[in-house]
């Protein structure tokens, strides 16, 4: 299944592969399994690829670029950048601020394009609206970057309608990423609308809610990396959560499918204009993912969800309060 990106953008699959997990983001993976994953991608015919610079310091970008050699006519990549990091504890690095300064993208676009081996990234997203540069400045920068040949698209990413629209006063946006799914579903009052009355796809990243709407977490000791940090996956969000995973588990059982491909069946049914990106390091998740395209939701099933989990009933936010102000500048 295709959708086009945006009014005038380009046909991509409806179901993309998020690669960030393949770079140590949720546990250890495997390099090997990795690639294979994204082969096995290309060879169904779901063609978008998304990552980021900042993802294990250009590890995932570099793991990419090897699975498409060779391939590369096959892949449409979509890239981010911006996401800043400071030494964090016992080593490591934690997320800092962000940037979205034409410098920073000028320079940063050519180490992606090397670490990919590729002329030239499909769609080139600021990670998040710096608050220190007027909008107006990044998209200019990106659009110089367009008339440059080494771009094709302009994506945004969490972005206010505000912003979303100045931005396309400047140049026109392809998409925005956003977290989009059953849990998430703020977008719905002010940023969806003015992406469809401006032509702008939708990229619904998260739609499985870090993997918590797939049903495989049933107790906080189960999760054993970063989003023990995250909000709804703590103490009594945490069971407050699974009581609705298991609604959605009784509906897909009905169904005939998995949690997971009902979680993206209906991210899916939102629109024409709405293609997501579900994580995945493994090639059976990616084919359990895929075969959401195939599941049906009638209006009767919509209605349905939407009686026992309608919008704002989860139970925490999707980040850490000190991750929030990034979110819809």
């Amino acid at each position: 299944m295709n959708r086009t990106l945006g009014t005038n953008g380009p046909l991509v699959s409806a179901i993309g592969l998020g690669c960030m997990g393949m770079s140590g983001a949720y546990g250890q993976s495997d390099e090997k399994e990795a690639i294979a994953t994204i082969e096995r991608a290309l060879e169904l015919g779901h063609n978008f690829l998304d990552t980021a610079d900042y993802y294990n310091a250009g590890h995932n970008e570099e793991l990419i670029g090897q699975a498409i050699k060779g391939k590369r006519e096959k892949a449409f990549l979509s890239v981010k950048t911006g996401q800043l990091y400071t030494a964090g504890a016992n080593g490591g690095m934690a997320p800092g601020g962000v940037t979205a300064h034409p410098d920073h993208l000028r320079n940063a676009v050519f180490y992606s394009l090397r670490r990919l081996k590729t002329e030239y990234i499909d769609l080139y997203t600021p990670a998040r609206v710096d608050p220190n540069v007027p909008i107006e400045e990044t998209t200019g920068a990106l659009a110089d970057l367009v008339q440059k040949g080494v771009i094709r698209y302009i994506g945004l990413s969490e972005a206010s309608a505000a912003s979303i629209r100045r931005a396309a006063a400047v140049h026109p946006v392809a998409a925005l990423q956003i977290e989009y799914s059953l849990w998430s579903r703020d977008i719905e009052t002010a940023v969806l609308p003015a992406l469809r009355e401006l032509g702008i796809g939708l990229v619904a990243y998260a739609p499985l809610s870090r993997g918590f709407l797939s049903g495989e977490f049933k107790q906080p000791e189960d999760i054993k990396d970063s989003r023990v940090h995250m909000p709804r996956y703590q103490g009594e969000n945490f069971y407050k959560n699974l009581q609705l995973v298991e609604k959605i588990r009784t509906l897909a059982a009905d169904k005939g499918c998995t949690p997971a491909q009902l979680a993206i069946a209906w991210v899916l049914s939102q629109g024409n204009d709405i293609i997501t990106i579900p994580g995945s390091k493994r090639i059976k998740h990616l084919e359990e993912n895929i075969a959401a395209e195939h599941v049906q939701l009638t209006r009767e099933d919509l209605e349905s969800i939407d009686t026992f989990m309608p919008a704002g009933i989860v139970s925490g936010t999707r980040y850490p309060e000190k991750f929030l102000s990034a979110l819809n500048r």
